[in-house]
């Protein structure tokens, strides 16, 4: 399954991973969240459950349509598809890997 990798401070980029649960855990450090902040409705961000209880590095913050910080995301975090009609996780859409390298680029991401 291909995903984008956001870390704390660098830029993300893809990887190849297996879509099992042991590997999803192993990117985020911890169990698994799944948010669903963008306009493409099966794009969803997979970060650590309790990546703010556990106090991870601050990774990104999301912004609202008028530049208000709405949230953030502390730890590592995945970009992946997720359609509605599926159980599972799936490949990012190599149409919207740009996009989202792009997006989440900068400090701030407008949702």
């Amino acid at each position: 399954m291909k995903v984008i990798i956001v870390k704390p401070f660098t830029n993300p980029y893809t990887k190849e991973i297996k879509g099992d649960l042991e590997s999803m855990q192993a990117i985020i450090g911890g169990y698994i969240e799944a948010v669903y902040p963008f306009d493409d409705p099966d794009v969803a961000l997979v970060c650590n459950e309790e990546g703010k209880l556990e106090g991870l590095t601050p990774n990104r913050f999301l912004l609202n349509r008028n530049n208000g910080i709405c949230d953030f995301i502390c730890g590592d975090f995945f970009l992946c598809s997720a359609p509605a009609e599926s159980e599972n996780f799936e490949s990012i859409p190599d149409n919207l890997i740009q996009k989202y390298i792009d997006k989440f680029s900068a400090r701030g991401v407008r949702i």
